[in-house]
């Protein structure tokens, strides 16, 4: 019994590992990152986790979580409440409805999707947080993040990847085992 009990911790605690990830990227993201000689940025983490766990387990990573994170990051970075919830809901919902684009594609290509889909972010928030503040916002803190955060995309999918191989298999048909 006690076994069968230690096994569904297990496989919850699996199973919960993208929605506890991704969270865990918001809480990350509040800390500043600065460049030699530059202002402080701060990359895009919870965008990187939507769009591969969007990519790779959606079924593990569901919508309303996403909402609920974006809710969460907005609160904490102080902007017009929903902007993040909105922009996050919308690129998992592309990215989730476009897995078998991208199955069995070189890392290169999923990296170029999501160079597109973290442009469109950036890009939507900048509009959407200009208009909810009613003047328009300076674009270059947000292009600067954009950069470093298609740059770093790379590197948090490695750490995605080792997390991706301890779960469950999926009945979805994913393309990274």
């Amino acid at each position: 019994m006690r076994d069968s009990s230690w096994h569904s911790v297990d496989g919850a605690a699996r199973n919960l590992t993208p929605s506890l990830l991704t969270l865990l990227l918001v809480l990350f993201g509040q800390l500043p990152f600065a460049l030699p000689g530059q202002m402080a940025v701060t990359p895009y983490f919870v965008l990187m986790a939507v769009y591969y766990w969007g990519l790779h387990r959606s079924d593990l990573l569901p919508a309303t979580v996403v909402f609920l994170i974006g809710l969460l990051q907005d609160a904490l970075e102080g902007e017009p409440f929903g902007v993040n919830a909105f922009v996050l809901v919308a690129v998992y919902w592309f990215v989730a409805s476009q897995q078998r684009l991208f199955r069995g594609k070189h890392f290169v290509v999923v990296w170029w999707g999501f160079a597109i889909a973290a442009l469109l972010a950036a890009l939507a928030r900048w509009i959407l947080v200009s208009i909810l503040l009613g003047m328009a916002l300076a674009p270059w803190g947000l292009a600067l993040e954009f950069l470093v955060t298609v740059a770093l995309y790379p590197v948090l999918t490695v750490a995605f990847t080792l997390a991706h191989k301890t779960l469950p298999r999926s009945d979805l048909g994913e393309f990274l085992d």
